[in-house]
């Protein structure tokens, strides 16, 4: 009952806080934009810069245990020396939250980083999730005791040694930096149910 009446609230709050996507679908917050448009899921809600104070806080619902994918766009200018809100500028905190719809607990989630859709992001493209710190810095999870990274030839992150139950939600949280930076990037979305 708890987890129905929290996921009732998190549905609310773009209504109530009179947010949503613009009219070309995407949710924009700080200097980028966040959207569902490739499908698998919903997003709900996004606020937040991106910065560490402020990250960005996005609400998806997943309908099913099968991967999607969110696009990523620089909506203002890139610049490596300048700040949020005014600059996209390839670092960005964020939390997701993610409401397991899909009538399955998720025993683990992982989140791959593409430059190019489909195509693994490598070490080269300065697309990571803070790949320089060793410790994963800013990778935790509230529903996932611990987490697993491959570096190449991907740029992934798993939760695991949890569980995301059906109804209930979970947040992800991340530091991506993109050195490059890109205008349009992905992150592809796995939540995963135990298969027998």
């Amino acid at each position: 009952m708890l987890a129905k009446l929290r996921i009732a609230a998190l549905m609310l709050c773009p209504i109530l806080m009179g947010q949503g996507p613009a009219d070309d679908g995407r949710w924009y917050a700080g200097a980028y934009s966040f959207s569902d448009e490739i499908g698998g899921f919903r997003i709900l809600s996004v606020t937040g810069i991106g910065t560490r104070e402020d990250p960005f806080l996005i609400v998806q619902e997943f309908d099913s245990a099968t991967p999607a994918v969110m696009v990523i766009r620089a909506a203002r200018p890139l610049s490596v020396l300048g700040s949020p809100p005014a600059f996209a500028n390839g670092m960005m905190y964020v939390e997701i939250t993610v409401i397991n719809a899909s009538g399955m607990p998720w025993i683990a989630f992982e989140l791959e980083l593409q430059h190019h859709l489909g195509q693994p992001s490598t070490f080269g493209d300065g697309l990571s999730f803070d790949q320089r710190r060793a410790d994963g810095g800013e990778l935790d999870s509230d529903s996932y005791e611990r987490f697993e990274r491959d570096f190449e030839p991907y740029d992934r992150v798993r939760f695991v040694d949890g569980v995301i139950d059906p109804s209930a939600a979970g947040k992800l949280r991340m530091f991506i930096t993109d050195f490059t930076p890109t205008t349009t990037f992905y992150l592809k979305l796995d939540p995963q149910a135990p298969y027998a």
